[in-house]
């Protein structure tokens, strides 16, 4: 019971580390108060990457929107930590407003791009030694041999 417990723990630290690694490759954008833009204005991910809008205790309240509805952080607020993550598939531009600011020009641009093909080394398979399986048969079936032999009085 206590080796599964271990096992368990293990797994549940790795996918915490995992989750932590996946949010430390986020593009944060933020929100330029005293000019009303977003900080910065243009970021560049590739697809898998995310990107994380956070802004807390804004005077005027905020949110960003992607011109194509692809992502939405919702209703404009003072507090803000939306996080999405442009998949396999979404590469290009998008153009992102602050719904209450865009008029004065608070808009952005997200580039994504193209995921670098994953690099498949085809590794080295060894040669299987037919004698070492005979061997292991030869043993095994030796000592079952044995240990079912017959006793004799």
């Amino acid at each position: 019971m206590k080796r599964v417990l271990f096992v368990l723990f293990l797994f549940l630290c790795s996918a915490g580390q995992a989750t932590a690694q996946s949010s430390a490759d986020d593009v944060i954008v933020t929100v330029d108060s005293s000019s009303l833009r977003f900080s910065p204005s243009e970021v560049t991910v590739e697809e898998g990457q995310a990107v994380r809008f956070v802004w807390s205790g804004q005077a005027l309240p905020h949110n960003a929107v992607a011109k194509d509805g692809l992502f939405d952080s919702g209703e404009p607020a003072r507090d803000v930590d939306y996080r999405f993550v442009f998949e396999i598939g979404t590469a290009g531009s998008y153009q992102f407003v602050c719904e209450p600011h865009e008029s004065v020009g608070m808009v952005g641009t997200v580039i994504v791009e193209p995921a670098p093909d994953a690099v498949v080394e085809e590794e080295e398979v060894p040669e299987k030694t037919p004698s070492v399986s005979m061997l292991s048969s030869i043993t095994l079936l030796t000592l079952v041999a044995v240990l079912h032999r017959p006793k004799t009085d």
